[in-house]
């Protein structure tokens, strides 16, 4: 964060004007000192710290002449117990095959030896209880107090179809949304996870924003197809977690290309390396690419996905080897 707020101050005053910053718990204390006043040069130099660090809540004020004193709020984090680190699982839009990436990469992290948990955050269109195959059961609580995660196929989970009707639509406001969301994460009785997987709503909207402000993540992993028209929004889920200061794990290709049963011909359907080509583009992690493979599809609608029901298979090692690189990245 220093260094952020010290390259945003630079564009108004020379780097040696920064007297001192300090950080003391949740605030940032910066002086910029030898300069005459500027109310408007201030008022100039807040706007583009709001504007720069979009998770913070920011105040300039006069403390003295010839010094302005920047005061940086943190916004208040969501405490989740018995979780070490949190990755989540973003799209810039829907119709990629973000859910299904997140259900597969929380299962191959699992067979890395990982305690995982998975939370659906998907909250207008949670699909996690379909395929961990425990649609219409209940969330229940043993302790009246917290929730009690389901556990499929190793890992735990929840998700916020199990308090609906998969018939229901949610229209729910950012803010009763977001709540919702806080509640699944920090009240569930999680058992001591290494990481959770958050699979999170398509897009860039004040849901996703309210997440990246509200949790400590280790980092994200973006899904896209090769086509250039998920790309584009892609780069654009990639620009808004980086506005929020959160860290990029890198780029998943999903549906990357199709191997027919027949002839066993490749075909580039959506476009060839697509992601691959973004990612280098913007200086992060190619994490690697999933073929579009109807077994990965039919697996997922039965409830059995295939890290789990195919562990032997190519497409299990696709997930591995993401997993693997993101077990390297967040240590």
């Amino acid at each position: 964060m220093e260094k952020q707020i010290r390259e945003t101050i630079a564009k108004y005053y020379p780097q040696d004007y920064i007297a001192e910053i300090k950080i003391i718990k949740n605030r940032v204390i910066c002086e910029i000192s030898g300069i005459a006043e500027d109310e408007q040069k201030s008022l100039q130099l807040k706007e583009e710290l709001q504007k720069e660090f979009s998770a913070y809540k920011f105040s300039v004020v006069f403390v003295e002449e010839k010094r302005v004193n920047v005061g940086v709020q943190a916004i208040e984090k969501w405490q989740v117990k018995g979780v070490k680190k949190i990755i989540g699982v973003a799209s810039g839009k829907g119709g990629v095959g973000k859910s299904t990436t997140a259900v597969n990469l929380a299962l191959a992290l699992a067979n890395k030896g990982k305690n995982v948990a998975l939370v659906d955050a998907d909250i207008y269109g949670p699909s996690i209880p379909t395929m961990l195959g425990y649609e219409g059961s209940p969330l229940v609580s043993l302790d009246g107090e917290t929730f009690t995660p389901f556990k499929e196929y190793g890992i735990q989970s929840v998700s916020i179809g199990s308090l609906i009707d998969r018939n229901t639509p949610l229209i729910w406001r950012g803010a009763k949304a977001g709540g919702a969301i806080e509640q699944l994460i920090t009240q569930t009785a999680w058992d001591n996870v290494d990481i959770m997987v958050l699979d999170m709503p398509p897009g860039t909207g004040d849901i996703l924003i309210t997440l990246s402000q509200r949790i400590d993540f280790a980092g994200i992993v973006i899904v896209s197809t090769p086509q250039d028209i998920a790309l584009i929004d892609a780069i654009k889920g990639v620009n808004m977690f980086k506005k929020t200061g959160t860290p990029i794990l890198g780029i998943v290709e999903n549906m990357s290309y199709f191997i027919c049963p027949h002839c066993g011909k490749q075909s580039d359907i959506f476009g060839s390396h697509g992601a691959q080509k973004t990612a280098e583009n913007m200086g992060e992690t190619f994490l690697g690419a999933i073929p579009l493979e109807m077994a990965i599809r039919e697996t997922s609608d039965n409830g059995t996905p295939i890290v789990a029901s195919e562990p032997d298979s190519p497409h299990t090692k696709a997930y591995e080897d993401i997993a693997e690189k993101i077990i390297r990245k967040i240590g």
